[in-house]
């Protein structure tokens, strides 16, 4: 079992099983590598803390900033926001309802955890307002679009976690917040 392939997906999966079971401070990176067959050695190879099982090291900020760099340079800015929103969406939620539902409560749940996921918004909006200046935007603009594209995705993810499996998808819960911006309305 040790040798066996995927060590890092089977961390994962047991290390959220026994945070849902019996929570995230109570759980040791023994436990999880006991459950997941592994060896501790292992673990540190794939993540620094048992908190990086949680939050996924800086590649969502890599690929959103990717993503906004690659947009057609005629498209507008919230469109852009949209357009990435829904490929994080489809690439890392759409199909993981249960699991990322589990893992806000897991978040939600620790002051520590709820700490390191507003680091990690920091850091989305760092990454984020780069590429937005990268694009053309002055400063101010990019930092605007970049706050208000990770407001957008936090929100929706809140929503669409707590909503029930099956309601809808990420997608149409990031359109449903985009169109509740009063933002078109203004001049």
């Amino acid at each position: 079992m040790r040798w066996a392939p995927d060590a890092r997906g089977r961390l994962e999966r047991a290390a959220f099983e026994l945070f849902a079971e019996q929570g995230f401070a109570a759980t040791t990176v023994p436990q999880i590598t006991a459950r997941a067959g592994l060896t501790t050695r292992t673990f540190f190879r794939h993540f620094a803390d048992k908190r990086e099982v949680v939050f996924a090291g800086d590649e969502i900020p890599t690929a959103a900033a990717r993503l906004i760099a690659e947009a057609p340079a005629d498209v507008e800015p919230v469109e852009v926001i949209r357009r990435v929103l829904h490929q994080v969406a489809a690439a890392r939620f759409d199909d993981n309802h249960a699991q990322t539902a589990a893992w806000r409560r897991i978040v939600e749940s620790n002051d520590e955890l709820r700490d390191r996921d507003a680091r990690k918004r920091a850091d989305l909006v760092r990454a984020a307002r780069g590429a937005f200046v990268e694009r053309g935007e002055t400063p101010l603009q990019a930092a605007v679009l970049a706050e208000l594209g990770v407001l957008v995705f936090q929100v929706a993810l809140d929503t669409w976690a707590g909503a029930e499996p099956e309601s809808r998808s990420m997608s149409a819960t990031i359109d449903e917040v985009l169109a509740a911006l009063p933002l078109a309305a203004r001049p």
